[in-house]
């Protein structure tokens, strides 16, 4: 499920770039066990938007968080966005959220609900308001968490390419 609302450019740029075939083809770069899978770079190993290149902000909301499935879109060292895209691949509750974690949100203010949600669903509340999520994993997460488990090598790229067939957009019933 995408959230225009919240994380306009974002979805606009990831839908049309994936309408355009450019997401077919290429191939996971990183996956981190219980973090992360990345991908979303081009061929060349670049990154890329439908502004001829050209980066756009990233697009933070308290409405919109990194829990587990989370889709979102990396940002450079400017924090700024382009194609590479990540799935959280967290483990559930208390297994990826710490007590520490929880302290940190109930000192920053978190919503009751939002750090409770973070409490049953798992993920990484510390990418909150840096990095945009666009949209969030409803069906598909067992692909998401096989990925997940894939070996890497010591820059956590997948020793044996792991390649995005397609991606399309469709309406979500």
């Amino acid at each position: 499920v995408l959230f225009p609302d919240e994380a306009p450019q974002a979805v606009q740029n990831f839908t049309t770039l994936a309408g355009q075939g450019f997401y077919n083809g290429l191939t996971v770069t990183r996956v981190e066990k219980d973090f992360v899978v990345e991908a979303g770079q081009g061929a060349d190993g670049r990154d890329t938007t439908i502004w001829n290149g050209s980066r756009y902000p990233a697009e933070t909301t308290d409405s919109l968080h990194h829990y587990s499935g989370a889709l979102c879109m990396g940002t450079d060292a400017s924090g700024e966005c382009a194609s590479v895209f990540y799935v959280m691949q967290t483990l559930p509750g208390d297994q990826s959220v710490t007590q520490e974690l929880v302290d940190q949100m109930n000192s920053a203010g978190y919503r009751a609900e939002v750090v409770s949600a973070y409490q049953t669903a798992g993920g990484a509340p510390y990418l909150d308001y840096t990095d945009t999520v666009l949209g969030q994993v409803y069906e598909g997460m067992d692909v998401v968490d096989a990925i997940g488990q894939t070996a890497v090598d010591e820059n956590q790229k997948p020793r044996e390419d792991i390649t995005i067939n397609s991606v399309s957009i469709t309406q979500y019933e």
